[in-house]
């Protein structure tokens, strides 16, 4: 009996674009263990996928997009020999450079987006014994070399403001002023997205007031590019009739992993939106969007 994991030096697993990633190979066996060498893969990939609202259903089947190689590492650690009874930690280290000098994007997990590192470490061990595998996924975060300064944006909200509202529909929504301002739409990834809003009139019964964070996936292929918007995220900062004029605080925090900062590539884009979304009682709903720019 034979076991083999995988530890990283650190405990987060995170790591930067050029360090070291460094850690041991554990494996554990009930007497000595022959094997035909043990590798390191470690590798990062871009994996794209087209969407089916976008390009249609056959489409997004048949013309599947090549996955976007970032990095690729291959180490022999242990050469062909055996392992004695017991544990046995075996160090390796590497380091986290991507291939070809291609930079290497945050670890990222959307949709139609997926940017994913791994290491694995396989043990050949012949024809009849099985063959001992093991992978793990590490983070990699890609801090920026100029972040952008704050830009606060004060908004105002009224029935003659919105878009994509027809003319004489105008006339048929309820009279109402919201103010308000967003403390920055860049966004350091790490730190709270804050700002306020205020319902100063309302002829309609307010219902909710929610914010709702929208990732913009885009993805080149051949005839195009597809791009499709979908929620992460949806957190209501008010509910029932909010009094007039009552300042109401904008805050929520960036979710690791399922937001990265802002991506824009030749091969594809990972955007994102705040939608600001005003419920009312008699079920029209007012929508504001505000696309924001993540950094780290």
């Amino acid at each position: 009996m034979a076991t083999l994991d995988i530890r990283l030096k650190r405990v987060d697993r995170i790591h930067r674009p050029g360090e070291k990633v460094s850690g041991v190979v554990c494996i554990r066996t009930s007497g000595s263990m022959s094997h035909q060498g043990i590798t390191l893969n470690a590798s990062g990939v871009a994996k794209l996928q087209l969407s089916a609202r976008s390009v249609g259903l056959v489409e997004a089947v048949y013309n599947s997009v090549k996955p976007y190689d970032l990095l690729a590492t291959e180490i022999e650690i242990v050469p062909a020999g055996k392992i004695p009874d017991g544990v046995t930690e075996i160090p390796f280290e590497f380091a986290l450079d991507g291939v070809h000098g291609r930079t290497l994007h945050e670890t990222y997990h959307g949709v139609y987006v997926n940017v994913q590192y791994t290491i694995a470490v396989h043990a050949s061990r012949g024809a009849f014994s099985k063959d001992l595998h093991k992978e793990i996924e590490f983070i990699v975060e890609n801090p920026s070399k100029d972040p952008p300064d704050a830009s606060p944006i004060p908004y105002s909200i009224t029935p003659t403001s919105l878009e994509n509202v027809r003319d004489a529909a105008v006339t048929s929504i309820p009279d109402f002023l919201v103010k308000g301002r967003l403390d920055s739409t860049n966004c350091a990834i790490t730190v709270p997205f804050t700002g306020e809003l205020s319902i100063e009139r309302s002829d309609a019964v307010v219902r909710s007031v929610e914010l709702q964070l929208v990732r913009v996936e885009t993805v080149t292929h051949d005839a195009g590019n597809a791009r499709e918007a979908t929620e992460i995220q949806n957190i209501q900062i008010a509910t029932g009739d909010v009094c007039r004029s009552l300042v109401v605080p904008i805050y929520f925090i960036f979710p690791r992993l399922f937001t990265c900062p802002t991506m824009l590539t030749p091969d594809f884009k990972v955007e994102f939106e705040v939608n600001l979304l005003i419920i009312f009682d008699d079920g029209h709903m007012v929508t504001e969007n505000f696309p924001i720019n993540l950094y780290r």
